[in-house]
């Protein structure tokens, strides 16, 4: 199964966000910024190079927080967040066209990514056991 891999940036009880830009199956969504899992790649791998694609940042990857399956073009994938820690704030945005800060009510009336909406309980879970 293919794996796809999501960073879960917290800041005063808030998450990172980021919206896709046009064009795609998941045009103007916002989501939890990651991406797929290469061959011969670890999941801490794939987000930290991810992350630096889309935002020129480096992160330091935590723990997993959640994971789900999706179906993707008839294709089932295994999505799982990993806390993330933004070594710098100077996003260069390459494949999104906005970023905030989002409580868990605000991700749940924006218009999310419905596979990342799937791990926003686990999330709070884990959170939550943590603080």
């Amino acid at each position: 199964m293919k794996i796809s891999v999501a960073g879960i940036a917290v800041k005063d009880g808030k998450f990172f966000v980021a919206r896709r830009a046009e064009g795609g199956s998941m045009s103007e969504k916002w989501e939890f910024p990651g991406g797929k899992v290469e061959d011969g790649e670890s999941c801490v791998e794939a987000l930290a190079r991810e992350l630096m694609e889309e935002f020129g940042v480096k992160v330091s990857v935590e723990e997993q927080l959640a994971e789900t399956e999706f179906e993707n073009n008839g294709q089932v994938r295994q999505l799982k967040a990993f806390r993330i820690n933004f070594l710098s704030y100077d996003f260069r945005l390459s494949e999104h066209t906005d970023w905030r800060w989002a409580s868990c009510g605000e991700v749940e009336a924006m218009n999310f990514t419905p596979s990342d909406l799937k791990l926003l309980d686990g999330i709070r879970r884990c959170l939550q056991e943590v603080n």
